[in-house]
This record gives C-alpha cells, structure tokens and sequence, in this order.
C-alpha cells in the first residue's frame, strides 16, 4: 500500500495543487486551520464560501486558493468528536475520499491534508491519523500519481503520522 509524506509546518504556505481546509459547516471561518486558510486566502475565499452556502459533515466543497500558493482549496467537514458512537470514524474517512475524489475531478495531482476534527472538534490524533492515513493509502492504490502530504502544525500530531507512516 502506497502512502504519503508527513511534513511539519504551516499548510499555508505550500506550492501544492490543492491544499484540504478542515472546514466548519458553515465554510466561513473560524479558528485553527480554517483561520488561517481564510486568513492567508484573503476575502476572496471568504466571499467564495458565502456563495456556496454551506457544507455537510462529511462531504467537501472546492474553491480557488486565491492569494494562497496552493491553486485550489477543498474544504472538508470533519465530525465533531462525541466518543465514537455518532459515526465519526466514518464520517472523518468520508472526509478523506470525498477530498481525494474532488482533488481528482479538478485535475490535481498534489493534495495537503491537516489532521481534520483533531483541534477543535476534538477527535483523538492517533485514531484520527489511522483513519487518514488508511483512506489516503487505499487511494493510492488506484491512483499512484497523487502526492499526497500529511501536514502537522505541531510534534504531537508529527508523532502519530510518523509511527503510522514509518
């Protein structure tokens, strides 16, 4: 099975095709990631997002990156952590193949994935990581030409990716 990479940083600022917001469902903003893609995009995204009115838990949207370097923006809506009965283990894989399928429809051939629903929604990391990195691996398999990053903003999102990925 194919994987990604693990990069630690801010997601912000890479030269990648498409970079994976972990959206609210509202898509206009908030904190963590999602403060900063609206922040670094400019008002362009935010007006972008108002236009296409909102997202389902689960599902993701596309927009342009605007002043990003990325050249698109998928955002996904990550589930909130409620412990594990509310079906969020599938609707955090939902997250993870409805962004790789976007990412693909829009011709893309590099994707950066946040650790979605592990800040403020709560989610635990680890189970988090295993679920990202088993639907990104999965994905790979049928489309080995996608480079895919996993990137952490800090050592103990890094930690869990690495011990997954090796």
């Amino acid at each position: 099975m194919s994987t990604g990479t693990v990069l630690r940083g801010d997601i912000t600022t890479l030269e990648v095709d498409v970079i994976v917001n972990a959206a609210n469902s509202g898509l206009l903003g908030g904190g963590g990631v999602d403060g900063a893609i609206h922040s670094a995009a400019g008002p362009e995204l935010l007006a972008a997002c108002r236009e296409i009115g909102g997202c389902a838990t689960g599902d993701g949207v596309i927009t342009s990156g605007f002043r990003l370097p990325a050249r698109h923006v998928i955002h996904a809506v990550g589930p909130i952590w409620r412990g594990g009965g509310h079906d969020e283990p599938e609707l955090l894989a939902s997250c993870y193949r409805r962004s790789l399928e976007i990412a693909v429809q829009h011709h893309c051939s590099s994707i950066a994935f946040p650790a979605i629903s592990c800040g403020a929604y709560g989610y635990p990391i680890d189970a988090a990581a295993r679920i990202a990195v088993r639907e990104v691996g999965a994905f790979l398999d049928a489309y080995p030409g996608m480079a895919v990053s996993f990137v952490c903003f800090d050592s103990e999102v890094q930690s869990a990716y690495r011990a997954l990925l090796g």
